[in-house]
């Protein structure tokens, strides 16, 4: 299969309620890699890399997110991928 690669934004309260862990969490259960950070703007940028069955269940994960955050609206942006992370890493954590 061929992997695909995408840069996720993602706006709403998604800043101090364990998204980026949740995030994480995601992307290891699915197989998928790649990092999730904030950003100074109060969003979460996401780059995530993968094969495209497990990239829209997670894409589904991240609309829905943790309990306590809220997801207002996601911007996806397809991206070329580079296999920058061996697994889903929390940046600036």
């Amino acid at each position: 299969m061929t992997k695909i690669a995408r840069r996720i934004v993602v706006y709403g309260m998604v800043q101090g309620v364990g998204f980026r862990h949740f995030v994480r969490r995601v992307g290891k259960r699915l197989s998928l890699t790649g990092d999730v950070r904030n950003l100074p703007d109060a969003t979460v940028e996401i780059v995530v890399e993968g094969n495209a069955g497990p990239m829209d269940e997670f894409i589904q994960e991240v609309k829905r997110g943790p309990s306590m955050a809220h997801v207002d609206r996601l911007e996806i942006h397809e991206i070329v991928g580079g296999g920058r992370s061996p697994t889903f890493t929390i940046e600036g954590w």
